[in-house]
């Protein structure tokens, strides 16, 4: 094929759009929040699991707290009882069995006192630990939602770079002959599309060319259109190609 030196040059551009473009398409695809955003993900799942194991621990206590809550009513209710059948009793003997049954109920209610404040204090640490768990999962749903707004941006953004190169590139494009546009894409598919052959090596797969092509090269017409023997890009030959 051949072309002006002029058109074959406009690759150049081309070239250096296609490689913006394909920046700009990485970034829209992969912005760089996404890497911390999945981390949060899969943080945000285990501190939920933990989560969700000190609220299973803290409603255990409160189960715990009720029985003894329980406990003690019916110890102090049956006390109670027992006080107003001792203050009506008339029998000596039912006098003195009412007496031991409340000295064994005073201990039991300072057993389950003694136990109840005990039991309140481990609800106390487990009602901080759920708190802290829960301030964790909050902060890193907040971080998480800030990223994620700035990950669209950042999308936004690249979608827009992408329109604007993409017109930059039709606009180059339209003042080349369509068939060496046409070439270039083919090329482009699996390589650089076109690249500079600077100081006898090409810029596309920066190898050095040998003697014999670079022989080739020089005597090829300038209107002719010549291709790396490595990596097949177009060659744009200019003053600083050492032919």
């Amino acid at each position: 094929m051949n072309a002006s030196p002029n058109d074959q040059k406009k690759l150049l551009d081309i070239a250096e759009l296609d490689a913006r473009l394909r920046q700009a398409e990485h970034r829209r695809a992969n912005p760089p929040q996404a890497a911390r955003i999945a981390e949060l993900v899969a943080e945000r799942t285990t501190r939920s699991q933990e989560l969700a194991a000190v609220i299973g621990a803290r409603d255990d206590i409160k189960t715990e707290l009720g029985r003894l809550e329980s406990d003690v009513s019916l110890a102090e209710a049956r006390r109670e009882r027992n006080s107003e059948r001792l203050a009506a009793s008339t029998s000596a003997k039912d006098a003195q069995a009412l007496e031991t049954e409340l000295a064994q109920l005073a201990r039991r209610l300072s057993e389950l006192e003694d136990a109840e404040l005990i039991v309140m204090e481990r609800l106390e640490q487990a009602d901080a630990d759920v708190d802290t768990a829960q301030a964790l999962i909050d902060q890193l749903t907040a971080e998480g939602t800030q990223l994620t707004v700035d990950g669209k941006a950042a999308v936004a953004d690249a979608s827009t770079l992408i329109e604007a190169l993409q017109r930059d590139r039709a606009a180059v494009a339209e003042t080349i002959p369509a068939e060496l546009v046409a070439l270039y894409d083919k090329i482009a598919v699996r390589s650089t599309g076109a690249a500079l052959l600077q100081r006898k090596t090409c810029l596309g797969c920066h190898m050095e060319l040998s003697g014999t092509d670079l022989q080739q090269i020089r005597q090829a017409s300038s209107q002719a259109v010549v291709h790396c023997p490595e990596c097949g890009c177009i060659l744009i030959r200019t003053e600083e190609s050492g032919l």
